[in-house]
């Protein structure tokens, strides 16, 4: 099982990039059953709060709406989740937050690892990127 990032759902709806064909065939696997994903609570939030301070939201509701399509169980970002994205910021305080909840929750629910374009959870050690 992998978790699969914001920016996957996020560039799959977007404009012509391309990150977007990539990402919409990463979902296709998923909704096929070829691949085992998951997303976590953090992923639903990152939607609102970006859309929202783009005053977008129509968007972002279809996107939000597509993520529980896909994914009807989402991984609970709780305070073990917590606490293991704090060990995550000690030993690199040069994370964002958001990077280390997701890396937490990798940890947390022993997942293979993250499919994300995100080369920052390259340099997090045991959080395996799974490229797209």
């Amino acid at each position: 099982m992998i978790l699969i990032d914001t920016n996957i759902l996020m560039y799959s709806a977007g404009a012509e990039h391309p990150n977007k064909a990539p990402s919409l065939a990463i979902l296709r696997r998923v909704a096929s059953g070829e691949m085992e994903a998951t997303i976590d609570a953090e992923v639903l939030q990152e939607i609102l709060h970006r859309y929202l301070a783009l005053n977008r939201w129509p968007d972002g509701k279809k996107v939000y709406e597509l993520a529980r399509k896909l994914f009807p169980e989402v991984l609970a970002v709780t305070a073990v989740v917590m606490d293991q994205a704090k060990k995550l910021a000690d030993v690199d305080p040069s994370l964002s937050a958001r990077d280390a909840v997701h890396a937490a929750v990798v940890y947390s629910y022993k997942l293979e690892g993250i499919c994300t374009f995100d080369s920052d959870f390259d340099r997090i050690h045991g959080c395996r990127r799974i490229g797209v």
